[in-house]
């Protein structure tokens, strides 16, 4: 069949456990540190929390009837840690929900592909000092080896962890995501304790999962100096290192860069070189989180960077972010050259818009379908020029609880009423479902 992508591409849809599960005190769940900061006043936009979310919980089965017929070939779920361990110890009945979604979704058609931590530490870790604890790095692994045992007969694609910038450095440094608190020396320590417990991770994972792909899903941001100063492009650098490179550059055997390592100086704790060689374990895939570019100038005396960012010329702008697609062909590549992946997954791309409520039985959002088209051909286009890109998820299926915005964005290709809980496809949705089906853009 004549298409854009190879035929083996995967298509797909990702979803995170505390953003659509609800059901936060079934099943033998317990507090997670999202419970714990949607507690906190003036933390949530619209004062919500995921307590019910999407009830995604009790609806598993019509929403992966819903992926059915849009043509999802594999879906990106998280397990959510305080519902699968209580107490430190396993719970059956926590585990059995996702059991019953792997083989929902097999049964389907629909590949599974599992994240072990979307962020929802189970409190009681976190009373301890969360990852800021080393401790938490074992807790982590008992934990992946406990879920691997009772799933790895059915699932064989595995992500360690979504996004650890935003775990450390948003959620401890700039308190904007739970814990809500943290300095410096906290963050850097929480940064490497969880790129530490994904090394470790691997190991009980690939002695409890036959053909196992193994991975890890960072957000990326590509950055541009704003102009061609030496002061500029020293800042671009600079954030560069804190956001892509410190997370990046550890997991693929280069070790923290230098150049942090010395801004950092003495807030970087002591990090020995067996914790180096257990984080760079072998990679079967890397995942990609993109959404939007930087442009960044030198700004002295503003934040711990002394950098500040400027808006990017002659580009549309989502309900919260610029919309670049060309920095997707420039994360990959950059990737490609700095890393040399065996493979690589865009793990989440989309977009929240304004959308219209629901009218004739569907949601007509133009500029989330616009926002798609454009990043799929961009990342066909990085497919042609040599990365070994194996797969595209849409974040996100559902609209859902969208952290500290609560459910003031939309990011779904799938409207839900809150109130109702019913589900209405939205344009966007259609569109996947057509070329997801057909491996063309057209």
């Amino acid at each position: 069949m004549n298409t854009d992508f190879p035929e083996d591409f995967i298509f797909g849809f990702g979803t995170s456990s505390y953003q659509i599960e609800g059901a936060v005190s079934e099943g033998g769940r317990e507090p997670s540190i999202w419970d714990t900061f949607c507690e906190m006043p003036g933390k949530i936009k619209d004062g919500s929390s995921g307590a019910a979310a999407c009830n995604h919980y009790h609806l598993y089965k019509e929403d992966v009837k819903l992926m059915k017929t849009l043509n999802a070939e594999a879906y990106l779920f998280s397990i959510a840690w305080p519902r699968v361990m209580k107490g430190g110890v396993f719970n059956p009945e926590g585990i059995d929900f996702y059991s019953r979604l792997v083989d929902e979704l097999l049964e389907s058609g629909i590949e599974p592909f599992a994240k072990l931590y979307h962020w929802d530490l189970p409190q009681s870790l976190q009373d301890k000092g969360g990852w800021v604890n080393r401790d938490t790095a074992f807790r982590f692994t008992e934990y992946a080896d406990a879920v691997s045992r009772k799933l790895g007969d059915r699932v064989k694609k595995w992500i360690s962890h979504n996004e650890p910038w935003c775990v450390s450095f948003l959620g401890m440094l700039h308190g904007e995501f739970a814990p809500g608190y943290g300095d410096l020396k906290d963050t850097l320590t929480a940064s490497h304790n969880l790129l530490l417990s994904h090394g470790l991770a691997a190991v009980p994972i690939r002695s409890n999962v036959d053909k196992l792909e193994y991975g890890i899903g960072p957000n990326y941001l590509p950055v541009y100096p704003a102009s061609d100063s030496d002061e500029d492009n020293a800042a671009a650098a600079r954030f560069d290192g804190y956001f892509n490179r410190w997370f990046f550059d550890p997991v693929f055997g280069k070790g923290y860069p230098n150049d942090m390592l010395e801004f950092y100086g003495n807030s970087m704790p002591a990090v020995s070189d067996e914790d180096i060689k257990a984080i760079a374990v072998p990679l079967d895939f890397i995942g990609i989180n993109y959404y939007n570019a930087l442009m960044i100038k030198q700004s002295p005396g503003s934040g711990l960077l002394e950098t500040e960012s400027v808006p990017m010329q002659k580009v549309e702008h989502s309900a919260d972010r610029e919309i670049y697609p060309q920095g997707l062909y420039d994360t990959l590549m950059s990737i490609q050259s700095d890393y040399s992946p065996k493979a690589v997954y865009i793990t989440e791309n989309g977009a929240a818009f304004d959308d219209p409520a629901p009218a004739d039985g569907r949601v007509h959002d133009e500029s989330r379908v616009n926002f798609l088209r454009d990043h799929f051909s961009i990342a066909q286009k990085a497919l042609q020029d040599g990365v070994p890109l194996k797969g595209f998820f849409v974040w996100s299926l559902l609209d859902n609880f969208e952290w500290s915005s609560g459910y003031s964005l939309k990011y779904g290709v799938v409207h839900v009423d809150m109130d109702t809980q019913k589900r209405t496809v939205k344009d966007s949705g259609f569109w996947c479902r057509d070329v997801f089906g057909s491996g063309r853009l057209s």
